[in-house]
């Protein structure tokens, strides 16, 4: 067990096409929808990036909780605590008058991040993963020097 009670790190898969040089082998290709990887923005930019995945999965998380996208989004932030100092929340709330408000334009759900907690996650990108070892969302995040095992507790 990790040392927030998580169980250790998260691997990361990357999808990767290949090329057949425009030649035929004789059978087909079914085509695959693969989602492109969403472009960081700066860790300057007061922005924060959504993956198409993780955008998916919070507009089926939503459904399932009986939210409305039109008037509930996610609340990331960040908050003091954990063995590295601070920590990530999330939660289903409304947007706040100083929030900042990211939408993702093909799932129609939203990001709402507090005035604090958008100056530890500028830049970073919110994405959604499954594997053997689990399922969840991370946040990729530029800012963060060093962090614990759990991958919840980090420093800036």
């Amino acid at each position: 067990m990790g040392c927030c009670g998580g169980n250790g790190g998260h691997g990361e898969q990357e999808a990767h096409g290949h090329s057949h040089g425009g030649h035929s082998h004789g059978h087909s290709h079914e085509a695959q929808a693969v989602a492109a990887p969403v472009q960081a923005p700066s860790r300057f930019s007061g922005q924060i990036g959504i993956s198409d995945k993780a955008a998916e999965k919070l507009r089926d998380l939503m459904v399932a909780e009986k939210k409305d996208p039109a008037q509930f989004g996610l609340r990331l932030g960040v908050q003091g605590g954990g063995c590295s100092g601070l920590t990530y929340f999330m939660d289903f709330d409304t947007a706040r008058d100083d929030d900042k408000v990211f939408n993702h334009p093909v799932a129609g759900v939203k990001v709402l991040v507090d005035a604090k907690s958008i100056l530890y996650l500028s830049g970073s990108i919110l994405d959604y993963s499954e594997g053997l070892m689990g399922a969840g969302f991370s946040i990729k995040n530029p800012n963060v020097k060093s962090s614990c095992g759990c991958g919840s507790s980090f420093t800036t």
